[in-house]
């Protein structure tokens, strides 16, 4: 695979990067190796590693480029390529986060009311909306001076 990228720190690497994870994946799931290289191996090649090894092994992105660091000590991504691999790992967190967040959730049982809360609700919310500027609210605090709603709460 061949990747028509810079090595500057205004070239985007989160685009193109799920395509090169995907070409490692696939060559490793086969039995393969993948060698990623570039000139001089310092910057570009090294920031794509640390991003597959981040993803790959679940680490922080500082665990990952010293990982990488121990193998080739001379590593060095420019601060652009450093900025977007600290920003790859709150992405491919989320995409964990989402993948791992169960599709069909069972739903939330609601609590049966009594048929007097039902017929009070229903004309509660026949009256609000013939008058939407209406906001009435039951009193929550008992106050001496207003009557007393047997469904309130009760601060004592």
């Amino acid at each position: 695979m061949t990747l028509d990228v810079e090595d500057n720190e205004e070239q985007n690497l989160i685009r193109v990067f799920p395509g090169a994870k995907k070409f490692i994946d696939e060559a490793i799931s086969a039995g393969g190796r993948v060698l990623v290289h570039c000139n001089g191996g310092i910057s570009l090649s090294p920031s794509f590693v640390v991003m597959f090894v981040m993803q790959h092994y679940q680490l922080s992105w500082e665990d990952a480029l010293h990982m990488v660091q121990n193998r080739r000590y001379c590593i060095s991504p420019n601060g652009g390529f450093l900025t977007q691999i600290k920003e790859y790992e709150a992405i491919y967190r989320a995409n964990i986060a989402v993948q791992s967040y169960p599709q069909n959730r069972p739903a939330v049982p609601r609590r049966k009311r009594s048929d007097d809360d039902d017929d009070e609700d229903d004309r509660l919310m026949r009256s609000h909306l013939h008058r939407p500027d209406d906001r009435s609210k039951r009193a929550l605090v008992k106050s001496y001076s207003e009557e007393i709603d047997p469904n309130a709460m009760e601060i004592s």
